[in-house]
């Protein structure tokens, strides 16, 4: 797929407002579009990797960085960067995986990219966790281990809606536009 001037104005727009979204305070907890866009980048962009790579990256840097910079101010209590965020931001981007086996006009594909995605961070994020002795600290045991992934639910079903919600605006909005393109009537 060729990248033209108008993907490419659509695309940082997306990430630019998926970012400022991500801040909103009081949003659901896991409710954010970046696994959707790990979806659709990959899918999208699946000729050029780097790129499809780099989109759900870009924009978990520059939510991080604004929560980085509201944490510094005192207008939040969540810090953007801390320690081990690295192993987050490739779990974020390996989901761009997903979206490699998507075709951006079929819908059962969309949707099943869209409860794999999000089912398959929250069980390594949370297997991470427990492992690291994060979180609420859960004991090394099969116990504590289904401790970390009860704890885990709430962002797990905020992330599945989310997913599947931006997904639908992504590739709808998306297919809505090269459809209406390819059906112009040249003069």
């Amino acid at each position: 797929m060729k990248m033209n001037k108008n993907l490419i104005v659509a695309l940082v727009l997306m990430i630019l407002a998926s970012a400022l979204y991500r801040i909103i305070p009081g949003r659901s907890l896991g409710f954010a579009p970046q696994m959707a866009i790990a979806i659709f980048a990959g899918s999208l962009l699946s000729n050029n990797k780097k790129i499809a790579f780099l989109l759900p990256l870009i924009s978990m840097l520059i939510s991080d960085g604004l929560y980085q910079l509201l944490y510094l101010n005192g207008m939040s209590t969540i810090p953007g960067f801390y320690h081990g965020q690295w192993i987050n931001y490739l779990l974020f981007i390996s989901l761009t995986c997903f979206g490699f086996f998507v075709k951006t006009n079929n819908i059962l594909s969309i949707a099943a990219a869209s409860l794999a995605a999000p089912t398959a961070f929250f069980v390594v994020s949370n297997f991470m966790v427990w492992i690291g002795g994060g979180g609420l600290h859960r004991p090394k045991t099969m116990e504590g281990l289904m401790q970390c992934f009860a704890d885990g639910i709430p962002f797990y079903q905020g992330s599945v809606m989310a997913t599947a919600i931006f997904a639908a605006i992504f590739f709808g909005t998306y297919s809505l536009f090269t459809n209406a393109s390819s059906n112009k009537v040249v003069a």
